[in-house]
């Protein structure tokens, strides 16, 4: 065991010197723009780099829209080569102060809120809220927001759309949404009756669903300056601002109409879909799965491998720290000083990542390491580090209850034979605490494979986070989600077969005393 996880460590270490290394020697040369590559026509995600998209950072992917396309006269003016950094809309701002990226395009507004943390340059749009609605709805005929009174709506969470919700008195303003995706699947289930949109999102989402409609009232919204418009964010110590703002000068009022009118044209939006079309919800899984494999398998492979390299290094900490916690205590006072402080530490530890969910793990470990400390860890190997100490917290315990487990009659009888506490474990008291915690390490190992969603939120391009991004593509949701749920289980239900087939082979007798093996010669009662 011990040769096997060297040999894994000096693997992974190489890898990850490489891996860096490499990073650090091209960063120079991009521009790395935050988005979140999911707002069309803003952003969008691609599988090619048609009609000037750019290429996504650790991806087969490209985004393109129009926040792409300024963010490409910005990087070749400066001199660069754009990279698009895909990010969810709650990391972007962590990401920029962080330095993982450079600068925000996104569609973001210079809210007062957002400027105490990061300056911001120039408008480089002015948007127009709007309301979009099911168009079957009792909604689709709408002229004010009067006519609204008693619907549930929402809007997008951290933007200043949540703040109109406030203006339309008499509705049932439900909870903000995560991000557009929830929203639209919210909308077409008929969860809520409407969301806050602007005006070329809710023209894009109008073409591609028939089921969609776009409200614009003629007695609108009250909104003020700063909220309209879209600007680029960048660091506050940035000295580029001044020439992001020259850059952005040159686009006319009409350059700007014709260059959203030429992304709306361009966007990739498949056929409107229908609920009266002949395909069943079956084809349209199907076709789904036809179009776009290449990503799931992508997604599926790095879920596996998140999830594989987390569990075993989590049992790996989990048994170091169990060997250590059942350790004699050391006879030299300042050698048991230090086991006790070290001692403390591991319940410390223990307890913050047994009771810290690991959507918050992963945001403080990707994003505060980079900020606190100016450690710029990769992200697949941010997700690995993260999953694997969040599986040692639950493992250390689940290898205590293991050890507790033996009989203390063979820590004695291995004392007496001269033992000491490492050959004791490694030779004894290990090989079956390893047979007797296998059902929980497994239990582990499907939790992580779900888990691993949770890592979408620093835009780790695992299962669920591939197969959102179809599904803001196709604007399928219910069909692309259930291929997701059905991936998911394939995964799990394999993995627990297979270790129960490894739990039978390893039910045997061997790890028994030796004097329950002796054979004893059969003498006929007298």
């Amino acid at each position: 065991m011990k040769k096997i996880f060297l040999t894994l460590l000096a693997f992974f270490g190489m890898l990850l010197l490489g891996t860096s290394t490499t990073q650090a020697t091209e960063d120079d040369n991009y521009l790395r723009v935050g988005m979140e590559a999911a707002y069309a026509p803003f952003n969008w995600t691609q599988n090619d780099d048609s009609n000037g998209a750019a290429k996504i950072e650790g991806t087969g992917q490209f985004a393109n829209g129009y926040d792409v396309q300024v963010a490409k006269k910005i990087a070749e003016k400066l001199g660069k080569e754009l990279l698009i950094v895909k990010t969810e809309w709650d990391g972007l701002v962590p990401a920029l102060t962080s330095g993982k990226i450079d600068m925000i395009v996104a569609g973001m507004s210079p809210t007062e809120e957002r400027k105490k943390e990061i300056a911001f340059s120039d408008s480089y749009y002015t948007s127009e809220p709007v309301l979009v609605v099911r168009s079957d709805s009792q909604y689709a005929k709408a002229t004010s927001i009067e006519d609204f009174a008693g619907a549930k709506i929402t809007a997008q969470q951290g933007v200043w759309h949540v703040n109109l919700l406030n203006q339309m008195t008499g509705i049932d303003a439900q909870t903000p949404m995560g991000d557009f995706a929830q929203m639209r699947q919210a909308l077409e289930a008929s969860v809520i009756d409407a969301y806050i949109s602007e005006r070329p999102e809710g023209t894009t989402a109008e073409n591609a669903n028939n089921h969609f409609k776009m409200v614009t009232l003629e007695k609108g919204f009250e909104v003020a300056e700063s909220d309209a418009a879209i600007a680029v964010g960048m660091r506050k110590d940035d000295t580029r601002i001044a020439q992001v703002n020259q850059i952005l000068s040159t686009l006319s009022s009409d350059g700007r109409i014709a260059l959203m009118d030429d992304m709306i044209a361009k966007q990739p939006v498949e056929e409107p879909t229908d609920a009266s079309a002949e395909s069943s919800f079956f084809q349209q899984v199907a076709t789904i799965l036809k179009n776009n494999w290449k990503e799931f398998l992508i997604g599926t492979g790095t879920t596996l491998l998140i999830s594989i390299t987390g569990t075993c290094f989590g049992l790996i900490i989990g048994l170091l720290i169990g060997i250590f916690r059942t350790a004699p205590k050391a006879t030299h006072k300042s050698l048991a000083i230090l086991q006790k402080l070290f001692g403390w530490f591991l319940n410390v530890y223990i307890e913050i990542f047994r009771g810290t969910p690991m959507i918050v793990q992963s945001m403080v470990i990707y994003y505060g390491t980079a900020q606190a400390f100016g450690v710029d860890i990769p992200r697949l190997w941010a997700a690995m580090i993260i999953v694997s100490i969040n599986t040692g917290a639950y493992m250390s315990e689940i290898v205590r209850g293991g050890i507790f487990a033996v009989d203390k009659g063979q820590f004695e009888a291995a004392t007496a034979l001269g033992f000491t506490h490492g050959q004791t474990m490694r030779k004894i008291i290990l090989p079956q605490v390893v047979r007797n915690i296998l059902p929980a390490t497994g239990n582990e190992f499907v939790i992580n494979i779900k888990d691993t969603s949770v890592l979408n939120v620093i835009s780790v391009v695992e299962l669920y986070f591939s197969g959102k991004t179809v599904a803001t593509q196709t604007y399928q949701y219910f069909q692309t989600f259930t291929i997701i749920a059905v991936i998911y289980f394939i995964l799990t239900f394999t993995i627990t077969r297979i270790l129960r087939y490894i739990e039978k082979r390893m039910d045997t007798d061997t790890y028994t005393t030796g004097a329950n093996q002796m054979q004893i010669e059969e003498v006929p009662y007298v």
